[in-house]
């Protein structure tokens, strides 16, 4: 398991990666572009950055949790 860096430590840009990859990482957003408070364009965002391995076992931990 790792451990959690406070902020007095530092971590490099690989180890920040590799953490990510690991666990995964969700970003949710939207972007809307209006004139005269009029919508215009509406943009939504749902990205999902996680390794292709962290990914085969959280949906096969989810096959498992549906036979239980």
């Amino acid at each position: 398991m790792n451990k959690p860096v406070s902020y007095s430590d530092s971590m490099s840009l690989c180890e920040t990666l590799d953490r990510v990859l690991n666990t995964g990482v969700v970003v949710v957003g939207e972007i809307v572009i209006s004139v005269a408070d009029i919508d215009l364009i509406y943009l939504g965002l749902n990205l999902t950055l996680t390794s292709v391995e962290t990914a085969n076992e959280a949906k096969l931990k989810r096959a498992l949790e549906g036979q239980a």
